[in-house]
């Protein structure tokens, strides 16, 4: 079982506000010149993972690109 935190990088589909509360630590927010938004941060396991998914999905956002970094 993985003990580590792992660190994501979601891009969304337009200049979102971020002041919704999500799991990340250190969470990093950059908007593009090209209408993304880019949240990067930790999450400690796949389920507070999911959990982040469907809360883009419950909050009507489009979704483009979920990628995990290696730090």
């Amino acid at each position: 079982m993985q003990t580590t935190k792992q660190h994501y990088q979601i891009i969304l589909e337009g200049h979102i506000r971020f002041d919704w509360s999500i799991s990340f630590d250190d969470v990093n927010v950059e908007y593009t010149d090209q209408g993304k938004t880019i949240i990067t941060g930790s999450l400690p396991d796949q389920t507070a993972l999911h959990g982040v998914l469907m809360r883009i999905r419950d909050l009507g956002l489009s979704l483009v690109e979920v990628k995990r970094l290696e730090l």
